[in-house]
């Protein structure tokens, strides 16, 4: 199985408790604030459905270009790693 460089990222301690304390913020935003709550559903839908119309339009282009995006994503993951070996702090969350 190959590692998805984007996976990697978003399983850094540093970056999953940065994610999950935005997430914190704004669903409780949200409960505080019954009009900001109906504007972000309404923008959540927008999105999810731009998001699902250029996937299809993109998906071509993708299948086109996935040998190269397979060599993007192997360096990404070997950057990454020498990250991860010179900067320590990238595994403890944020608030250490």
């Amino acid at each position: 199985v190959q590692e998805n460089v984007l996976q990697r990222v978003l399983q850094l301690p540093v970056v999953s408790s940065t994610c999950e304390s935005l997430q914190r913020t704004y669903t409780s935003t949200k409960e505080a604030h019954p009009l900001m709550a109906s504007v972000c559903e309404v923008y959540e839908r927008g999105v999810q459905g731009a998001g699902a119309l250029a996937m299809w339009g993109m998906e071509p282009v993708v299948r086109k270009l996935e040998p190269q995006f397979a060599v993007a994503n192997n360096l990404a993951c070997r950057g990454l790693d020498h990250l991860e070996e010179k900067i320590p702090a990238l595994q403890y969350p944020v608030d250490k």
